[in-house]
């Protein structure tokens, strides 16, 4: 993704990120680290925001010393990572704003670290990748994979001579190791093709696995490096999974390949007895672990309603058990993760949301209740909260909470949009059309296409109205 500059913010993102600077100035970390993280929330690509965050996430942990502190792993439990890991496959970004969130609790979570780490890779963002690789080589100097992750992190920022130190330092932890010796043998085959020596390549009649030496290994690389998904290199990594496991049985990262990989190509059975493998050698211990096999086993749902047959009689009947049976599971999931993290108020907004979705409305409202002591999802759980009190026909405790709620929200995004035609709605509702008109009057305003505010607006004035 582009990077972008804080002057290339519009205005109202600009004066965000003013505020935050601000109070980072007055050692108000809070407020700072939420302004900073609504900024990169819209425009997650502006390095300098990103950058600026990290330094006021560190100062409120620790006052500087914290970060140098040998990361903890006890975050590695934390729900957050589960729900990062799950948006990583689906929207890296996304997962990048999750482990924000982990960081903006403790500046020195591993966990933190290596999902943006894994994120910002995936949305092809190294410098922000390059940050939290820094810190974690730095706490685990012998971690190969963690090298690994950085020294390639430096090579797609064009730092390929940090790279190879990176490489070379871990070559003398393990002299011996033929791997190592081979990772730091083709950086630095880049890096000389970087330089300008291989006049082939500078015409576009070669390319770089011409000059390696072993060039079996060049195409190794490039399937690890850059998870080629052809069938043909995904069955050679797949057979290679399963060899290293035969002499390695406990290895957690070829078993979550394998997981991972079996869960693409759908066949799901094989993938969750990966998984449970995993958390077999785990003990349990690893929450993430159970999230993703149960996210494996919604998409086992959701294929198996993909392969009905819209034109069978029976469709609508095997439709509507499918899409039941998947439901109860999503729930019943969620509440486990309830009751073993019962003050985790991440989980409680999330579980919260399947109970609206599923129409148990007092459930989720006792759910986003608590919910709403968590900062970070304050806002949302006071909209879903009203939207609560609406389905109930509570209208005026609904507009209450809308309007308390609009008034902490300082950006026109897509959130402020909802709250404000649902605010509409429920005006709509109580008969105060007046005011009704006037809430999608604002959204007309800046966004004439969002649901169907242009014909409210529209058939309002066609009615003779002002």
């Amino acid at each position: 993704m582009p990077e972008k500059s804080v002057n290339e913010l519009p205005r109202d993102l600009r004066l965000l990120y003013q505020r935050g600077m601000e109070a980072l100035q007055r050692d108000n970390f809070d407020y700072a680290i939420e302004m900073f993280t609504q900024v990169l929330a819209r425009e997650p690509s502006v390095f300098e925001i990103r950058k600026t965050l990290r330094g006021a996430q560190m100062a409120k942990t620790g006052k500087g010393g914290g970060w140098f502190k040998k990361l903890t792993s006890g975050a590695s439990s934390s729900p957050l990572v589960a729900k990062g890991q799950m948006a990583l496959r689906r929207n890296p970004l996304e997962a990048m704003q999750v482990a924000e969130e982990i960081l903006n609790s403790d500046a020195n979570s591993s966990s933190g670290h290596k999902l943006m780490a894994e994120a910002a890779m995936a949305a092809q963002m190294p410098r922000e990748a390059v940050m939290s690789l820094e810190i974690l080589v730095k706490n685990a100097p012998k971690d190969k994979d963690l090298s690994y992750q950085l020294a390639e992190a430096y090579a797609q920022i064009g730092e390929k001579t940090k790279g190879e130190e990176v490489l070379a330092n871990l070559q003398r932890e393990y002299p011996n190791d033929g791997e190592v010796s081979q990772r730091l043998k083709d950086l630095s085959a880049r890096k000389t093709l970087d330089e300008g020596g291989y006049g082939a390549l500078a015409g576009g009649g070669g390319s770089y696995r011409d000059v390696l030496k072993n060039k079996a290994e060049a195409v190794a690389l490039e399937q690890q490096n850059r998870q080629v998904k052809t069938d043909d290199s995904a069955d050679g990594l797949i057979k290679d999974w399963e060899d290293r496991l035969k002499i390695e049985p406990n290895n957690l990262k070829m078993l979550r390949n394998l997981a991972e990989v079996w869960a693409e190509r759908k066949q799901f059975d094989k993938s969750l007895t990966y998984y449970e493998r995993m958390a077999a050698v785990d003990g349990g211990a690893d929450s993430s672990l159970q999230t993703k096999i149960a996210e494996v086993k919604v998409k086992k749902f959701d294929h198996a309603l993909a392969q009905l047959d819209p034109a069978a009689e029976d469709y609508a009947e095997k439709s509507a058990q499918i899409k039941a049976d998947r439901d109860n599971f999503r729930v019943e999931s969620a509440k486990q993760l309830v009751e073993r993290y019962p003050t985790d108020l991440q989980l409680r907004f999330d579980l919260g949301k399947l109970y609206f979705e599923t129409g148990k409305i007092s459930e989720a409202q006792a759910e986003f209740q608590k919910a709403q002591a968590n900062p970070n999802k304050k806002i949302q759980a006071i909209t879903y909260m009203a939207k609560c009190f609406e389905k109930k026909n509570m209208f005026d405790l609904a507009a209450r909470r809308l309007q308390e709620v609009l008034k902490e929200k300082l950006v026109f995004d897509e959130e402020k949009k909802d709250l404000v035609y649902t605010l509409g709605c429920v005006f709509d509702k109580m008969g105060k059309k007046d005011e009704a008109i006037e809430q999608f009057k604002i959204i007309y305003e800046t966004d004439m296409g969002y649901k169907d505010v242009a014909k409210r607006v529209e058939d309002h004035y066609a009615a003779g109205g002002t």
